[in-house]
């Protein structure tokens, strides 16, 4: 058999598959010429379709060193690196092969490819407008236009490509995902769900697809569905992080919080969530009096405001607590009750017993609606700035509103829960209402576009820039009469706060906010404001505007009350209130006790700093109140029952004594705090 059969016949059982027998006859050849070109070309591509990486790189790079200029060998020795994940030496392996042969639509394909694994994605994108020029029904192309696309955020181009490769190839099982994704992205979960379908449908064992249609379609609030999918997804790959993780926010957001926490923990086997490694062990809930826990926060500003209520948990169980944070958030966060010690991220770490994740802090306590810490403010804001502030905004008599539009284009799904400036239109345009821009950065640069149209007095540029995140928009929260925002930081600094905020949630709110209510058991001064349909911001605002009007109308008739008091007055109250939230079970009537009760708390923690003996008598005070309730269910119990013989008289006889405890209580605050106003009782002779 001459040279050139021997080549022909192995690149014929190439063809057919025989990649092990065309191996063994290149080799053969090559005992004998080893200077033979095609040989080790046929030999390279032998090795490469058995997997035989390595083998194939050698051969290949012989043939090049033998025949430098063939552009073939170039392109199959990229491949051959793409195989093995070395994208960076797969790139000059194209473009020595494109130099070679320039219009060739694979090459130019493939050096897209490699480029955008190297985060590349403009330069990618010319190389598959290129191969697209020169192949226009090329669906690989397309498809991979489209990723890059996807990761640059021109979510439209990247929507359009995809199309383009399914025109050409239907079946084409990724690019039907990857449509889905963008779909969801630009707030379209029903076209994303269709999309997913069809994937399914051409991948019934792919758990990708099962998972991402669960996705869209609790997108669209069809949650037991979305489970469903998820169950699918999990049979098919038990340990898919991302299905446990997706499953928990469907079961969150359901209220389903002894499952949902569980599966929550499967964050930190998702790509993006990395585990904290640490040298002591992670706290399950044991007992720990005595022993030191370091809480490190995780996720956004936002999850810190609003988790970091658990620490005082922590500390109630005897522990020193440690908590490591963003720095920016220290200054606001020091307000917090329960910490022994701050920690500024990057900062070396003190010795620690154990270690926590703050958001799974919820799962340790085994958290239900029920007993969620919903005790508010649980951050105040600095005293001097919110005088400060008052200072400058107390000539305004207009209800004061803060507003907030955007958040964070970091976030996977902002595009659903951030809208537009100009949404406040109908509220700036009502009577007696002016609106005062909380925001910052992105979203800033609308203000201008709205300028001719409506008033908006913009404080969130230049707010904290010398203090510290949140901590001066904390102190011009407490000087306004109502928040609006939409679901970001600003909404869980407002509830944190006790400041009555008014969150508008998109169609499928993110889980912390539950479904079908108007109250979040998170934060007691919030109220929720949810899309009745997909992307409908306008029937939202309209709904606003109008509680809004029936707000102002009740505020111009009864005026905000402001007048001295007693401080054994206000503290008296307080205790009425305190006890009041733990024995009222009307969900209804505890919206109210707790939102006077958290104005109330605001007022004593901006006045009254930690003044020594003052803390006895306040518990003495609330014991006295306890004990006038205790009396008045006894008292009302004999009412039920016709008695009034001793029991009744003592019972009554008793009000006055507990009272008379009561007052001197209060005079004693009075007196210690040096109080201007002294309560005064007299009684006739008796």
């Amino acid at each position: 058999m001459t040279k050139s059969e021997a080549i022909t016949q192995g690149w014929q059982s190439y063809q057919t598959g025989a990649f092990a027998q065309a191996e063994q006859l290149c080799r053969q050849l090559l005992q004998s010429d080893p200077r033979c070109v095609d040989a080790w070309l046929l030999l390279g591509s032998s090795c490469q379709a058995q997997q035989k990486n390595s083998d194939a790189v050698s051969a290949y790079q012989q043939a090049i060193q033998l025949q430098p200029d063939f552009a073939e060998t170039h392109y199959r020795l990229g491949n051959t690196w793409v195989n093995m994940g070395r994208f960076a030496d797969a790139t000059p392996c194209y473009q020595q092969a494109l130099r070679l042969r320039p219009h060739h639509p694979e090459t130019l394909n493939n050096l897209g490819v490699v480029l955008a694994e190297q985060k590349m994605f403009p330069e990618a994108v010319a190389h598959y407008h290129q191969a697209l020029q020169i192949k226009p029904d090329y669906p690989e192309a397309h498809y991979n236009l489209g990723n890059a696309l996807k990761h640059l955020d021109r979510l439209d181009e990247a929507e359009a490509a995809y199309r383009q490769a399914l025109h050409y190839n239907p079946a084409f099982a990724e690019a039907h995902l990857n449509l889905g994704i963008v779909l969801a992205a630009r707030g379209k979960p029903d076209e994303a769900a269709a999309s997913y379908q069809q994937a399914r449908a051409l991948r019934p064992d792919s758990a990708l697809a099962h998972n991402n249609l669960g996705l869209a379609l609790s997108h669209q609030n069809q949650y037991d569905a979305a489970l469903a999918c998820y169950a699918r997804a999990l049979q098919l790959q038990p340990d898919f992080a991302d299905a446990h993780y997706n499953r928990a926010l469907t079961l969150l957001v359901q209220g389903n919080f002894e499952q949902g926490w569980a599966e929550y923990e499967w964050r930190w086997k998702l790509a993006e969530v990395p585990p904290r490694p640490l040298p002591k062990p992670r706290w399950d809930g044991s007992p720990v009096a005595g022993k030191s826990i370091l809480i490190h926060t995780e996720q956004g500003f936002g999850d810190t405001i609003q988790f970091i209520r658990f620490a005082r948990l922590v500390k109630q169980r005897g522990a020193t607590v440690l908590v490591e944070c963003r720095p920016a958030l220290l200054p606001l966060l020091r307000t917090c009750a329960g910490i022994d010690q701050w920690i500024p991220r990057s900062s070396p770490l003190p010795d620690f017993d154990f270690h926590a994740p703050l958001l799974s802090l919820p799962a340790v306590f085994q958290t239900t609606l029920a007993t969620i810490p919903a005790e508010v403010p649980y951050l105040i804001a600095d005293p001097a700035l919110v005088e400060q502030w008052q200072r400058r905004l107390q000539t305004i008599r207009e209800f004061k509103i803060g507003i907030s539009w955007q958040g964070s284009p970091g976030y996977r799904w902002d595009r659903q829960r951030s809208f537009a400036l100009t949404h406040f239109e109908p509220i700036a345009r009502l009577v007696g209402v002016q609106l005062f821009s909380l925001q910052k950065g992105l979203g800033i640069e609308q203000l201008a576009a709205v300028s001719d149209a409506f008033a908006v007095t913009d404080l969130g540029s230049k707010l904290d820039e010398n203090t510290g995140a949140f901590v001066e928009t904390a102190a011009v929260m407490q000087n306004l009469d109502l928040v609006i925002t939409c679901d970001t930081s600003i909404g869980h600094l407002a509830g944190a706060l006790g400041v009555p905020v008014w969150i508008v949630l998109p169609f499928a709110p993110e889980w912390r906010w539950l479904l079908d209510r108007e109250d979040s058991p998170w934060y007691p001064s919030a109220r929720l404001f949810r899309q009745t349909t997909l992307n409908n911001w306008a029937d939202v605002f309209a709904r606003i505007t109008e509680e809004l009007k029936k707000k102002c109308s009740t505020s111009s008739r009864t005026k905000k009350i402001t007048v001295e008091i007693a401080p054994g007055e206000l503290l008296d109250k307080i205790t009425i209130l305190q006890i009041k939230t733990e024995r009222i079970t009307d969900e209804s009537k505890l919206q109210n006790v707790r939102k006077e009760l958290a104005l109330l708390d605001q007022v004593r923690n901006r006045v009254f700093d930690n003044i020594e003996n003052l803390t006895p008598l306040i518990q003495q005070l609330k014991a006295v109140n306890e004990a006038l309730w205790q009396i008045e269910d006894h008292l009302r119990a004999c009412e039920r029952q016709s008695d009034f013989g001793p029991r009744f008289i003592e019972l009554a006889r008793s009000v006055y004594r507990q009272n008379d405890r009561r007052c001197a209580i209060k005079r004693q605050i009075n007196e210690l705090l040096g109080s201007g106003i002294v309560e005064e009782k007299s009684y006739d002779d008796y």
